[in-house]
């Protein structure tokens, strides 16, 4: 069943400013500040639902469920890639 609404998302003032650092940041890859963003909304005081936040940011709501629960179980670390499985890479990347 969907949850259209998510985790509701409360962010002490030092933490915000790292998230809008990293959403601001030009060297920071693009997918970590989407998901800043996706956190940033989901911590307003309106507290927008999945479905709202999507429109917004011009993304699915399963992408902002799944960010928005990650931050509220893992923090500032859950935004991070997870580790994937596979064979490592040979040559550094370019």
């Amino acid at each position: 069943m969907p949850r259209p609404f998510g985790t509701s998302i409360d962010l002490a003032d030092e933490l915000r400013g790292q998230l809008e650092t990293l959403a601001r940041a030009g060297s920071a890859p693009q997918a970590l500040a989407l998901r800043a963003h996706i956190v940033l909304l989901a911590a307003r005081d309106d507290e927008p639902s999945n479905q709202e936040i999507a429109a917004e940011l011009a993304c699915d709501r399963h992408t902002v469920g799944q960010w928005r629960e990650r931050f509220a179980q893992h923090g500032l670390a859950g935004l991070q890639d997870a580790h994937r499985s596979g064979r490592p890479r040979k040559s550094p990347p370019r």
